[in-house]
């Protein structure tokens, strides 16, 4: 045998034998896989929070009388009276919110048995805790004998009604 030929027939076995082992590799190799990115951990949003209530205000009663105490409560609540009296209607009121303050407007309106208005009169005020505003009539000359009604109105919403009667 030919020297250089054996060298040949060796580089050429030698670079088949390469060939062969890169095609078995190949062959061989695993598929790789998808890589997958794990979600990004999050905290929880915190829950939304519900707006607290804003502070209302209710008329809680309504007395009628001819004088009040430095309270501001009539002294003595009555539903009859002489022509000549100075008639006051004592309108308590409430905050839900002791230390919040409620802006609002109250009313009186005092009306003669046939529907006709006597007085009206509308105060803006600021409602804080529990309170009293007053309200009267007066008529020197006297009311005229019959029924009555007083419509007491927060915020234009008749919430108490009193039926008196000048005799």
């Amino acid at each position: 045998m030919n020297p250089m030929h054996l060298n040949r027939r060796t580089l050429h076995t030698a670079v088949a034998a390469a060939l062969l082992g890169s095609i078995a590799l190949v062959g061989c190799k695993k598929k790789e896989e998808a890589v997958v990115t794990p979600p990004v951990a999050t905290t929880p949003a915190p829950a939304p929070r519900m707006p607290t209530p804003a502070a209302s205000a209710s008329v809680t009663s309504v007395d009628l009388g001819t004088a009040v105490g430095a309270d501001m409560k009539v002294t003595a609540p009555s539903t009859t009276f002489k022509p000549t009296d100075k008639i006051i209607a004592a309108v308590s009121t409430s905050t839900s919110d002791p230390a919040a303050t409620v802006p609002g407007k109250l009313s009186a309106k005092w009306t003669y048995q046939d529907g006709q208005t006597v007085h009206e009169e509308s105060r803006d005020v600021n409602l804080t805790g529990t309170g009293v505003t007053n309200f009267e009539i007066s008529k020197p000359d006297g009311w005229p004998a019959g029924k009555y009604t007083l419509a007491v109105m927060m915020d234009g919403m008749t919430v108490q009604t009193r039926e008196f009667e000048v005799k």
